[in-house]
């Protein structure tokens, strides 16, 4: 079976999905979408990020305690190399501030002025997320080095760049505090577990039906296979149009912009 995210350029879509249908050495393929990012089309929800989103959730409510006891800009790194879903959503749960995602690049100015009027309203302490893959207005991601053998850039200190500019332009004390891999570990929730089990159980019935060149996804209230051609070459990011956009300014959290 195939799991994860294969990113491929568009032009590229017709051999990946022949190879997809076929499998390595003539191995038939039907495919299950695990990934803590939920960048993947076509699926509501992908297993494992809900887990990763209530580990992000839990961090950021411990982290109110000390931001709030020393007047500190607590900023929280999550993971989210090309899409902001983690962020966006533990952001909202945990009740950040600021949240800086890959699909809205962020202007630091904007930021600190949003601390400032926190201040001057009597909150003095901020809470910032940002996912690893946002970028500044003109500018382009955090790298912190080229993975084994040079092929895939190793996202990572967007977290503590953010926290020193912000400690610069308003004045107060900032720490960075960044998840990593933590946030793929340890135990799934029980969505999480359940939307894996449904998954596998079609995806076994697939097999079993020797129905290759799926994926099998989540389409509440149903689980169901689609064609892997709707997938491949795809991603799904946030739309900045999205309901969970609108509501994340109407509660005012700052995006950035």
């Amino acid at each position: 079976m195939y799991s994860g995210w294969m990113r491929v350029e568009p032009y590229e879509v017709g051999s990946y999905v022949h190879v997809l249908k076929r499998g390595a050495r003539g191995m038939p393929i039907v495919g299950v979408p695990k990934t803590i990012d939920n960048d993947i089309v076509e699926t509501s929800s992908t297993f494992g990020f809900d887990s990763a989103v209530s580990f992000a959730t839990d961090a950021i409510d411990r982290l109110h305690v000390t931001a709030e006891a020393h007047h500190r800009i607590m900023v929280v790194e999550v993971m989210g190399r090309y899409a902001g879903w983690i962020a966006l959503n533990a952001g909202m749960a945990g009740g950040a501030d600021i949240i800086l995602i890959p699909e809205i690049p962020y202007d630091l100015e904007q930021v600190a002025a949003r601390i400032k009027a926190r201040e001057r309203w009597g909150a003095r302490f901020s809470i910032v997320v940002v996912a690893e893959g946002a970028r500044p207005v003109g500018g382009d991601v955090t790298l912190i080095a080229k993975a084994a053998g040079g092929h895939v850039e190793r996202l990572g200190g967007v977290g503590a760049q953010v926290a020193a500019r912000l400690e610069e332009l308003t004045g107060k004390d900032s720490r960075t505090v960044v998840l990593g891999h933590l946030q793929r570990g340890g135990p799934p929730t029980s969505y999480d577990r359940v939307l894996a089990t449904r998954m596998g159980a079609l995806a076994v019935e697939l097999v079993r039906e020797r129905r290759f060149g799926y994926m099998v996804a989540s389409h509440p209230p149903d689980v169901t296979a689609v064609p892997l051609e709707q997938i491949v070459g795809r991603m799904k990011t946030v739309p900045l149009d999205s309901d969970a956009v609108r509501a994340a300014r109407a509660v005012g959290i700052g995006l950035g912009d």
